[in-house]
């Protein structure tokens, strides 16, 4: 037996098991996050005899007798000040992580009641955050710790509009761990998922044999390739991902799954799992992507290994080269990116009485989640409810089934609900990556240093499956050369399959690939001509009226040369400093279908928002409540939204390519003028039950079409941003200036800046994914994720222009903010040892990892 005080209570233990295991599923504790169970994340922190510690670590032996504390054991008091303090810095996105980071802000300030900033970065230096950029955090803590001083009052301020800096609606409860995340979820008789993965990248399937897994005491089911009902292979816009290899077929990664356990606890069905047998024959897997276009390679699919061709050309390249003063040819590669969010994907598919199935999901669009299993149960639309619970992180790599459908394979088998929680590694191993690509560039300019040609052959590694590497690669392409007037592109992108991991949606979606060689380029460009960084681009930066080098006409709200006149005086009073410019679509465009959706539904004297729009943490409901407050003049105490729930709310596509605030948050406006105009003449009361429908459709010209000057996107946002060292070559500070139209919520945009920019400096200096085989050599840790302790300063401007009454004038501001700082910390080294960096990370700086 095994005794502790939790949170004031004695506990006793019968046996000897995980302290995280222990405090999630017996204690029910569910502000206690498993994000990584290898001591690497700290979400899982809890206060140890007053020491922040790492659940995943200890086990229950190990604290016998000693008294242990979780965010639901703190004073009312303890509880009021964190969840206010954390909400009004902004410092809660996703959520996640808060609770850890409240434990290790509990520990600093119990024992230093006014610390530095620089005792705040060390106390928060076992917690990450994937979100926020740790900026809003510390203050969170900062403000804390003078309220524990001093006291606090509470806003009461519920009559936010559109440029407010609102709280986030749902800051508090992520905050105190009271948010549900769906492996905080449990249900009577619920039985627990384990997936037999591929023995190799590249396998010949002999045999599968299940016998002794479905022998063992605990099995409900065993299922594989033949035990699926309907479509087997799924995907995004190719359905070429099959949710099991079966008999007589090739893995084609290490993420495959060969067969699906369920079982009365996980530790059965891991057991399980081990027992089944496979029989099967090693083949060299395809692991170069010029390898893989070889006439001899071995066809990974049945349409090849070319998944995609893009081409963009306008004018006379080869001639503007040919009659050019400067050109710069240089070769680049940049590595595939884990999205390392803080929450490991997970599902729980419930069976009905009436035979129908609900499915709680984590993913960035139920719709999505819904099509999917629909067509893998081979069953009608009705007969599939998905739910979101709260997102735990995205960036991407949640749009692809990874644990629904299997979660609800098996719920559909055994008639019982089914979780299926991937563990750290195996989601590393499982779900897509951002795109590894190898990139030659020249860029070409005149004796003033004019840009007058670029030229580019990009070739991106899509890996085993095709998930969204197609529209990847045209944005990679569409964004090649820049947010600047260039008359003479040439531009070619070639999507190929691997062995590797299947490469899909990563924020900035493929532009963050071809932004780093085109601003490379430019400011070796820069140095040829005898001017700095920040001149070559001011003389070539796009300017309203003028023509992207997509063709597209540059609207009036575009403001690139306002951000770079922000930064200028940050880039010429430092010798080290680095500059680079981009541009980031929102809206999916390129002439397909893109609708955002809203309803509003009234409901005991209460405007409720009803939309399928996912909030994976960047605060799109808040940014929806401030535009129906805006509209209407209620105040946001008076509204409330619904999770995205097929049965319940319209379907308002995926949050990917920066477009929720601009597509939702105008579809948002269309259903509160109708609201309005209701209002008029009657009260919320008078109105009990009535609906109101908002939608926006953004009307785009497809790749390839014969205008001169296509309509690609419906808004395009512009940064500069500058990266500044000291003379070791350290960071110092970012300035990261972003035209976003209009700040719907500034404390947001802040927050979404911040969090872009360490995304960046990780992407630029210390993150990697090496492979072995088509295998990752990595783990949480290995990962190279930065911490609180390696931040700069880090200063946002907030650059407002547009006027439109889209969205009240936003843009999206949720992947630009992290695409151009690898260049601009290249830009940076540049200047200060003039060494050429081609290749992501950035070789030879004190960051750098040895290999």
């Amino acid at each position: 037996m095994y005794n502790f005080v939790l949170n004031g209570q004695q506990v006793d233990v019968g046996h000897n098991i995980n302290l995280l295991e222990y405090l999630r599923d017996y204690a029910r504790l569910t502000s206690v996050k498993n994000g990584c169970a290898e001591g690497a994340c700290g979400a899982c922190m809890v206060l140890l005899e007053g020491k922040a510690t790492r659940a995943c670590v200890l086990t229950t032996a190990k604290i016998s007798g000693k008294i242990v504390l979780t965010v639901e054991g703190l004073s009312k008091q303890e509880k009021d000040i964190y969840s206010w303090a954390f909400a009004t810095a902004g410092a809660v996105q996703c959520g996640f992580c808060i609770p850890g980071m409240v434990i290790s802000a509990k520990a600093l300030l119990d024992k230093t009641h006014d610390p530095t900033c620089d005792e705040v970065k060390r106390a928060l230096h076992g917690n990450i955050c994937r979100c926020t950029g740790y900026v809003k955090i510390e203050q969170a803590v900062l403000k804390a710790a003078k309220a524990l001083r001093e006291g606090f009052t509470p806003s009461g301020d519920s009559n936010y509009k559109v440029g407010d800096r609102m709280p986030r609606v749902d800051a508090k409860d992520k905050t105190l761990g009271t948010a549900e995340y769906v492996d905080d979820m449990i249900v009577d008789g619920m039985l627990y998922a384990a997936i037999l993965r591929a023995p190799s990248a590249r396998a010949f399937i002999k045999k599968i044999d299940t016998a002794a897994a479905q022998a063992l005491p605990g099995v409900e089911a065993v299922i594989t390739a033949k035990d699926i009902p309907g479509r087997r292979n799924q995907g995004h816009i190719i359905p070429d991902w099959p949710a099991f290899i079966a008999e007589g077929e090739e893995t084609r990664y290490i993420g495959d799954a060969l067969a699906a356990v369920a079982a009365t606890s996980k530790k059965i069905a891991q057991e399980a799992v081990k027992l089944i047998q496979v029989d099967y024959e090693e083949l060299t897997p395809l692991l170069v992507p010029r390898q893989a276009l070889a006439d001899d390679a071995p066809q990974l699919h049945p349409t090849g290994n070319l998944l995609a061709r893009t081409v963009l050309k306008r004018g006379n390249v080869e001639e503007a080269i040919a009659k050019a003063n400067y050109v710069v040819t240089q070769r680049y590669i940049t590595p595939a990116t884990e999205h390392a969010f803080l929450e490991p994907e997970s599902a729980l598919a419930v069976p009905n009485n009436d035979g129908t199935l609900t499915v709680y999901t984590a993913s960035q669009n139920v719709y999505d989640d819904h099509h999917g299993i629909v067509s893998l149960l081979g069953v009608e639309e009705n007969e599939v409810r998905i739910i979101s619970k709260m997102v735990g992180g995205g960036f991407g790599g949640k749009e692809d089934l990874s644990v629904q459908h299997h979660a609800a394979l098996l719920a559909w088998h055994t008639k019982k609900p089914v979780k299926n929680t991937l563990s750290r590694q195996e989601s590393i191993n499982v779900h897509p990556k951002r795109h590894a690509m190898e990139m030659e560039f020249t860029t070409a300019c005149d004796e003033n240093g004019i840009i007058t040609a670029m030229k580019a052959e990009l070739i991106a590694d899509t890996g085993a499956y095709a998930s969204l590497g197609g529209p990847v690669l045209q944005r990679a392409c569409t964004h090649a050369a820049g947010p600047y007037q260039i008359p003479n592109v040439d531009i070619v992108g070639l999507g190929v399959y691997t062995n590797n991991l299947p490469g899909g949606a990563f924020r900035g979606f493929g532009v963050t690939q071809s932004c780093f060689p085109m601003e490379n380029n430019i400011n070796i460009l820069a140095e040829k001509v005898g001017i700095s960084q920040w001149e070559i681009r001011w003389r070539n930066a796009i300017e309203p009226g003028k023509v992207l080098p997509n063709g597209q006409i540059a609207d009036q709200g575009t403001a690139l040369k306002e951000t770079l006149l922000a930064v200028k005086a940050a880039f010429e009073s430092n010798p080290y400093a680095g500059l680079a410019c981009a541009m980031k679509n929102a809206g999916i465009g390129v002439g397909l279908p893109d609708i955002g959706r809203v309803k509003l539904k009234i409901e005991n004297g209460t405007v409720v928002i009803l939309t399928g729009a996912a909030c994976i943490g960047q605060g799109l409901v808040t940014v929806m409540t401030q535009i129906l407050c805006e509209t209407t003049g209620i105040e946001s105490s008076q509204i409330m939204a619904v999770e995205p729930d097929t049965y319940l709310t319209p379907d308002s596509g995926t949050t990917t390519a920066s477009r929720q605030t601009v597509f939702t948050g105008e579809a948002t406006r269309q259903a509160a003028l109708k609201l309005q105009e209701a209002l008029a003449t009657a009260s919320l009361t008078d109105l009990e039950g009535c609906e109101f429908y908002g939608e926006y459709s953004g009307v785009t010209d497809p790749m390839g079409c014969d205008k001169p000057n296509p309509v690609s996107h419906v808004a395009y946002g512009y940064a500069s941003q500058v990266v500044i060292l000291n003379h070791a070559g350290k960071l110092v500070k970012v300035v990261a200036a972003h035209d976003v139209g209009k700040a719907i919520n500034p404390l947001g945009v802040e927050g979404q800046i911040e969090g872009g920019v360490v995304m960046g400096l990780g992407y630029a200096l210390t993150e990697d994914f090496p492979l072995k085989a088509g295998i990752p050599q990595v783990k949480f840790g290995t990962l190279g994720l930065l911490r609180a302790s390696s931040i700069p300063e880090i200063e946002t401007i907030i650059v407002e222009k547009n006027q439109t009454e889209l969205a009240y004038g936003a843009k999206g501001v949720g992947e630009i903010t992290s695409v151009a700082i690898a260049p601009a910390v290249a830009g940076a080294y540049l200047r200060l040892d003039g060494k050429v960096r081609p290749e992501l990370p950035l070789a030879y700086t004190p960051y750098s990892r040895k290999k």
